[in-house]
C-alpha cells in the first residue's frame, strides 16, 4: 500500500471501469480488493464515474470510448498494449490528463485479485501526474510498472503476442501431430503439459540458448528429417511452420552458451 496519505498519494481514490470483459472484470475486482472505490465494470455504453476512468475496451473502440468519457474525470486511461496514449485525444482535449496501463498477463476468465501480483505493467502518461497515477494504480494491486513510449508499443505488444498467443498456437499444432500417433487431444495435452511447463521454467531461469534441448540442438539431422517426414505425411498443413521453426531453432543452437 502507498505510505502517503490519501490526499498525497498519486493513486486515484476512485476509478470508473468501462468494459465488462475479462480484463475489465479482473481489474475492477483487484482494485476494489486493494481499497480503491470502483464504479463498474460498466458494459458497452456505460458511463461510470471516478477520479480516473479506465477504458478496458477493444483497441478499435478506444477513441470513441475516450470521447464518451470526455469531461467526466480528470484522468482517463486505456489498457491496450499496442495502442498509443494519443488515441485518448478526445478526453485530453476536454481537459483530462491521459495514461496507459497494460498488464503483461493473459486473462482467460476467473482471475483472482492476487493474479496480478508480480505481473509486469506497461505504463505511460501525458503528464508526470498521469504517469504517476498509472504507476500507483499498478503498484496498488501488486504489479511491477515500467514506462513504455508510444513509439515502442507495437513492438512490445508483438513480443507479448509471440510469447503468449503463439505459444498456444504451437501447442495446438503439437496436439494435431500427436493425434496422428493415436493420442486424443485431451490426453496429448495432459502428457505434453509437464514438458511445456519445465521448458518455460528453464527458459525463464537460464535464457533461450541454455534452455534449448532436442535433436536440432544436438545436431541430430537424421532425427529431424524423420520428424519432418512424419509431419509431411500426417499434417502437411503444418510442414511450413515446422520448417521455419527448425531453421529458427538451428540459428538459436548456433548461439548456445557452453554449459
Amino acid at each position: 500500500m502507498d505510505s502517503k496519505s490519501p490526499d498525497q498519494s498519486p493513486c486515484p481514490r476512485s476509478v470508473g471501469v468501462v468494459g465488462a470483459g475479462r480484463l475489465g472484470t479482473a481489474l475492477a475486482s483487484a482494485l476494489a480488493e486493494a481499497g480503491v472505490e470502483v464504479d463498474g465494470p460498466a458494459g458497452r455504453g456505460g458511463l461510470p464515474r471516478g477520479q480516473a476512468i479506465l477504458l478496458c475496451v477493444p483497441d478499435s473502440e478506444i477513441p470513441a470510448a475516450a470521447a464518451a468519457a470526455a469531461g467526466r474525470a480528470p484522468l482517463v486511461g486505456h489498457t491496450s498494449g499496442a495502442t498509443p496514449v494519443a488515441a485518448l485525444a478526445a478526453a485530453q482535449t476536454a481537459g483530462a490528463a491521459v495514461f496507459g496501463l497494460h498488464p503483461l498477463q493473459t486473462f482467460a476468465g476467473g482471475e483472482r485479485p492476487a493474479d496480478f501480483a508480480g505481473v509486469g505493467c506497461a505504463v505511460a502518461g501525458s503528464t508526470p501526474a498521469a504517469l504517476a497515477a498509472a504507476r500507483a494504480l499498478a503498484e496498488r494491486i501488486g504489479m511491477r510498472p515500467f514506462e513504455l513510449e508510444d513509439a515502442d508499443r507495437a513492438a512490445y505488444h508483438a513480443a507479448a503476442s509471440i510469447a503468449s498467443n503463439f505459444l498456444v498456437t504451437i501447442q495446438a499444432a503439437a496436439e494435431d501431430v500427436a493425434a496422428a500417433a493415436g493420442l486424443p487431444a485431451s490426453e496429448a495435452r495432459a502428457l505434453l503439459a509437464p514438458l511445456v511447463r519445465r521448458t518455460v521454467e528453464n527458459w525463464a531461469e537460464l535464457g533461450p540458448e541454455r534452455a534449448l534441448t532436442g535433436p536440432v540442438a544436438r545436431g541430430d539431422d537424421a532425427t529431424v528429417e524423420r520428424q519432418r517426414d512424419a509431419v509431411a505425411e500426417v499434417t502437411p498443413s503444418l510442414l511450413a511452420l515446422f520448417d521455419e521453426l527448425v531453421e529458427r531453432t538451428r540459428a538459436l543452437a548456433r548461439a548456445q552458451v557452453p554449459a
